[in-house]
């Protein structure tokens, strides 16, 4: 099974812009999509974004689609979430994911999480 380490959460102003990184160790197989989800407070997890390995295809949540952009470095065995134009709705700690779903949004279609990193974006 696949390990998962995020980083690059923080604090940040609304409007404000930052990058999550999402490092594999082990290796990530063509057939795997990751996918990033957040929780925030009282909340339960939402999906908000994943990309297949294979061919880079990406699908987003309709609440982060023209802000948020996922992308991979393949050779970096690394899945990005780059955000734009932060809300301060937009905080939460934010989680990547790994499984073989092709179309999964569930947190049961990913079995591979990261600790999680935290966004906070302020108004």
């Amino acid at each position: 099974q696949v390990q998962l380490v995020e980083s690059g959460g923080g604090l940040v102003q609304a409007g404000d812009s930052l990058r999550l990184s999402c490092t594999a160790s082990g290796h990530i197989f063509s057939n795997d999509v990751v996918g990033w989800f957040r929780q925030a407070p009282g909340k339960e997890r939402e999906f908000a974004a994943r990309i297949a390995w294979n061919d880079g295809r990406t699908f987003y949540a309709d609440s982060v689609r023209g802000r948020f952009t996922i992308f991979r470095d393949i050779r970096k065995n690394t899945v990005y979430l780059l955000m734009r134009s932060l809300k301060p709705e937009d905080t939460a700690v934010y989680y990547c994911a790994a499984g073989v779903s092709p179309y999964g949004v569930a947190s049961t279609d990913f079995p591979s999480w990261g600790q999680g990193t935290q966004v906070s974006v302020s108004s």
